[in-house]
């Protein structure tokens, strides 16, 4: 889904309320152009996780393909610098590290892009309110997390979300009640400050209940590095330090299975190659079953004339 075209500095007053919101995605921006190209050098425009785009960084043959990639480096998390045109039009000079990607433009023009990942800082949720849980949050707002502490009574599954890192910190006054709204959820971490012992008897207790197996299983009890033994406060750093090692290995992502697809379908144009929208606007073909779609009126002709070549060639790749 494409937003309305903005400047440069409304793209940026955006990509801070998104910042702000905690939510994911990619800054692209317009490094060089070789004219004729509708993307001008310091044009900007945000790809968010679902490619939804908000800005201008070219026209219908740079557009599609700057959000794939940049979907993509919202998932890896790696910045990538792209050269979009014919790869005649860099010959053997592209430095090493850029990608080239082919688009077949009627303007030949040719852009390039730098695709930079913004990822939001981890957003903790601590539920409860012992002496521990204030030292944890301390501690997570220094490394500049986002935190939230509340009440054990006062939560409910809406205070997270699927980016969210749950600690129920309750400590015997209410466990079960906050657990059960914390595994629903989805949020990308769940554990219980409690002994394995406790954990298990928390686990039982909400099984009888009727909360689904694949709810519970997401609970980490005990939860924290094994310290040994270990005050209130130092309970609090072996959590975050446990935390600071899932997040470095890349195991808190966002659980996207519990939110509602949203991913805008696309396809391969079989003539040039370059990646479209899969709906109408990309002049559907039908042959032998199948639907194809096309970047321009020309592909789609040359499409038309010959489709076995295509497809053949389709398939092959």
């Amino acid at each position: 889904m494409t937003g309305q075209p903005r400047d440069g500095w409304d793209v940026l007053d955006h990509a801070g309320e998104l910042a702000r919101r905690g939510e994911e995605f990619a800054l692209a921006t317009v490094v060089w152009r070789q004219g004729p190209s509708s993307g001008q050098p310091g044009a900007r425009a945000i790809v968010t996780a679902t490619g939804q785009l908000y800005g201008w960084i070219g026209g219908a043959c740079a557009e599609p393909v700057v959000i794939r990639e940049a979907q993509r480096a919202i998932t890896d998390g790696e910045p990538r610098v792209l050269l979009l045109g014919t790869p005649e039009q860099f010959g053997g000079a592209v430095p090493d590290g850029m990608t080239v990607i082919p688009i077949s433009c009627q303007s030949e023009g040719a852009m390039e892009v730098f695709v930079e990942p913004v990822l939001p800082a981890p957003h903790l949720v601590i539920v409860g309110r012992s002496p521990m849980a204030h030292t944890l949050a301390v501690l997570a707002r220094a490394l500049g997390w986002r935190t939230d502490l509340i009440d054990g009574g006062d939560f409910s599954a809406a205070d997270a979300d699927s980016r969210a890192i749950v600690v129920v910190a309750t400590q015997g006054h209410g466990d079960e009640e906050a657990v059960e709204q914390a595994v629903t959820a989805y949020p990308a971490y769940v554990g219980l400050v409690a002994s394995r012992r406790r954990g298990e008897a928390v686990l039982q207790y909400l099984a009888d209940r009727g909360v689904p197996p694949n709810l519970l299983d997401r609970l980490r009890v005990p939860v924290g590095l094994d310290l040994g033994h270990t005050s209130h406060r130092e309970i609090a750093v072996a959590i975050l330090a446990e935390l600071v090692q899932l997040r470095a290995a890349g195991t808190l992502a966002p659980d996207h299975s519990a939110e509602p697809a949203d991913v805008a379908a696309s396809a391969l144009d079989p003539v040039c190659g370059m990646t479209v929208a899969a709906d109408r606007t990309s002049r559907p073909f039908e042959h032998e079953g199948s639907t194809y779609y096309f970047c321009s009126a020309g592909c789609r002709s040359t499409f038309e004339q010959d489709p076995s070549a295509y497809v053949a060639k389709e398939a092959r790749c």
